[in-house]
Formats: C-alpha cells, structure tokens, sequence
C-alpha cells in the first residue's frame, strides 16, 4: 500500500518542469512585451501595436499572479529536497526573475521614469527664476496668460493646471516634439492622465476614469471604451520666455520642481529647446509646423518658414497665416480673416513690424492690429505645433506639404522626377513647392 500511496505522489511531479517553465513564461514575458511595445526599443514605435499593447495591459496582472502560482510549487520542491548546488541555482534564477520583473513592471514603467511634478507653482515675472531665453508653450484665456516652459515639459511629459473654471493639460512629447495643451474633459466627464508609454514615437497616456489610452500629438483616445473620443484643444504658442513676456508682461510662468528626481530629469533635457536639425528637406527629424482644420492638414518645413517669415497660405479653405518672429525660434499662427477680409501679411521696409497689404495696418507678433483699420482688434490663432515631419505625417497621413525650395534642392526634385509638385515663384523668384 505504501508503494502505491508513492507512486500516485509522482505524477504531479512529473510536470514540475513544465509548470516551472510555463510559469515562468507568464510571469515575464507580459511585461517584457509591454516594454518593448511601449518603450523606444528598436523597431519597436514603428509597429502599429498600440491594440496588442493595451490588450497585454489589461491581462498582464492576471497572467503574472497564474505564473507566479505555477513556479511555487517546483521552486519549494526542488528548495526543500534538492542539492546544495540546485538550492543556489534556484535562489539565483529566482534573483535573476525578480530583477527582469521590477525591471520591466515597475522601474521601466513611462510614468515612473518621466514623473509628474510634485507640486506646481507659478510666479509672476518679478519672481521669475526661467530664462528669458527659454522655449515656452504659452496659453492665454480671459485676460489670464500662463507659461510652461519646455525643458521642463519635455521631462515631464504633462502639467494639470487651471484658468478659472478651465481645466488646462498642457502636454510634450519629447520624441516627437510636439507640444499641445487640451481641456480633459470629455463629455462633461474631468479625465486624469498617466503616462504609459509611447507607440509611433509619440506619448501614450490612460485615463484614470475608463482606462483608455490616448496620443499625446492628437488629443485621440486610440484604444479602449473611449476610443475616437478627442480632448478639446486649447490654443497655444510656442516662443521663448522674453518675447512671450512682451506680449503678456503679466503672465505667470511655471517654476521649475523642487523634486529630486525633477531636478535630474532637467538636467537631461537641458538645450532641448534649443536644438535644430541643419539637414535640409522631409527628413524623418526635420522640423515641421504642423495644422489641422478640419479633415485637412498641411505640414510647413520650419527651415522655409524661418525663411519666409511671413507664410499666407491656405488649410483647407481656412486662410491663415504663419509668422516666425525675428530669433528664429518663436512662432505663431493665426487665422488671417477678419470682418468678412481676407488679409494678406507682410513685413515692412525695415522687416521689424507686420502689416497687411489690403490696409497697411500695423499688427504685432500677438496678432493684434496697433495702429491702423482694424486697431484694437485680434486676429482668432490657429492650432499649430512644431513637431519632426515623421510624427505629422503619422498622425495625418493625407497631408500636403509646404517648402521654400533651395536651387540645389529644386534641381534635385527635378532631376527625380517628382510628379504632382506645383511650383511657383512667388517668394521673390524663390522657388517654392506644395
């Protein structure tokens, strides 16, 4: 009888290995997926795996509590009955286990790695300790004008602020460059937000209230009950801190966070904002100004416009007009209709001041008319974000393209052949393809 009380006991432990093996499968692999989909591994962002990513999310706790069941059995066996070289075998795999777990769940995490700010303090310039010289995204909303600077942005990826009664979630992606501020509301319902990675190079963040996940670059809720739901966009400007203060010398300016790990993370992002790519033409990196109106979208190689500086053009049917200010680095966007007038923008003799050519009114870089017809009056801003070309193109796959044609470049896209190209020589006998 004893033999066969024995002989019944084995067979459970036939499948120790098995079970071990698959336990071990369950236990890692979810999160070592996750973070190669989510994370900039290579060949990772250009896979369209944010579905399968989300998936994984939702069932990787589940699969790791399965697993982490299957190995205790064989871990405790062999601990209890194995030699002294299995027992260290078996501490050491267990160590190894632990590591690439904490690794891939919890430290590699997006939002453990680009933390929020522990708290959030705005000062008035007189108290100001960010450099007049520094990129911000600048908001303006019933008199009240706030600015996040960009370095900071750019590690923290997303700042919860307010205007009154308006809930404002300012958001970068340092990846893609692209900065854009939305109201997190959807359907009257306030969303929360936490990073959890990246997919197409671009920031991934899930709402606290439904659990789905949305682009940073679009506002769109990809994935989960929310998806196709878009945040509401507040408009924005992207300049530095000096030329900002000119136009609103009362705004509040974001201060940077006294965290530790805040600190550490500026110090990666120091002279982000400062960095231009110098290849010239649709580079994957090359800087665009991105605009969307509607189902149109049309992207603006940011050397031409540094060029240009005064950019007329149509989005769609929508007229607007781009201006880069005179430190190559600040711009603005606005719709250029105003009272039932199409305006057409230049600037003047000495390229210091902005008029219009139907009544040579004098506007400065906050789109405001000072002197002139239409003093006093504002032309309404449009959308627009400077991002990398291969970020836009992404997200509008449809979209037109705008440059000022070098020679050398245009000889190049003659000598290919390039159908469909309208070229003109409207820009001082500069060639110009859209």
């Amino acid at each position: 009888m004893a033999a066969t009380s024995s002989s019944r006991s084995f067979p459970l432990e036939r499948y120790y290995m098995p079970m071990f093996l698959v336990g071990i499968l369950l236990l890692l692999a979810p999160g070592i997926v996750k973070t190669y989909l989510l994370m900039p591994f290579p060949g990772s962002q250009e896979l369209d795996s944010i579905e399968m990513a989300y998936l994984l999310n939702g069932w990787s706790t589940p699969l790791q509590i399965i697993g982490l069941l299957l190995v205790i059995g064989p871990i405790v066996k062999g601990f209890i009955t194995g030699t002294i070289l299995r027992r260290i075998s078996i501490v050491m795999f267990s160590v190894f286990c632990f590591v690439v777990f904490y690794f891939t769940t919890i430290a590699a995490s997006a939002a453990n790695i680009f933390r929020e700010p522990s708290s959030l303090r705005m000062a008035a310039p007189a108290d100001n300790r960010v450099p007049l010289e520094t990129v911000v995204i600048g908001i303006e909303h019933n008199g009240v004008a706030k600015a996040y600077p960009l370095n900071y942005l750019a590690y923290h990826h997303r700042v919860s602020d307010s205007i009154g009664a308006l809930k404002l979630w300012a958001t970068y992606c340092s990846m893609c460059r692209t900065g854009a501020v939305y109201q997190p509301v959807v359907d009257q319902q306030p969303l929360t937000f936490r990073l959890v990675g990246a997919n197409h190079y671009n920031a991934v963040f899930e709402d606290e209230a439904t659990g789905s996940w949305w682009y940073q670059a679009t506002g769109e809720a990809a994935t989960g009950p929310m998806k196709g739901k878009r945040l509401p966009i507040v408009p924005s400007e992207q300049m530095t801190l000096k030329l900002w203060l000119e136009q609103h010398p009362n705004s509040l300016i974001a201060q940077p966070d006294g965290a530790e790990y805040s600190r550490e993370g500026y110090q990666q992002t120091e002279g982000y904002d400062r960095f231009q790519p110098k290849k010239e033409g649709w580079q994957p990196n090359s800087w665009v100004v991105g605009i969307a109106v509607g189902n149109a979208s049309k992207a603006y190689l940011w050397q031409g416009v540094v060029a240009a500086r005064v950019v007329n053009d149509l989005v769609g049917a929508q007229p607007v007009a781009i201006v880069a200010a005179p430190d190559s680095v600040s711009f603005t966007a606005w719709q250029r209709t105003l009272n039932g007038q199409q305006l057409t923008f230049a600037l003047d003799s000495t390229r210091t001041r902005l008029t219009d050519t139907q009544t040579n009114s004098i506007w400065n870089w906050n789109g405001e008319c000072v002197e002139g017809t239409y003093a006093g009056q504002k032309l309404p801003p449009v959308a627009a974000s400077q991002l990398y070309w291969h970020a836009w193109q992404t997200f509008h796959p449809g979209t037109e393209k705008w440059e000022i044609l070098t020679a050398k470049r245009f000889a190049k896209i003659r000598a290919r052949g390039n159908s469909g190209l309208e070229v003109s020589l409207t820009l001082g006998g500069t060639p110009q393809y859209r």
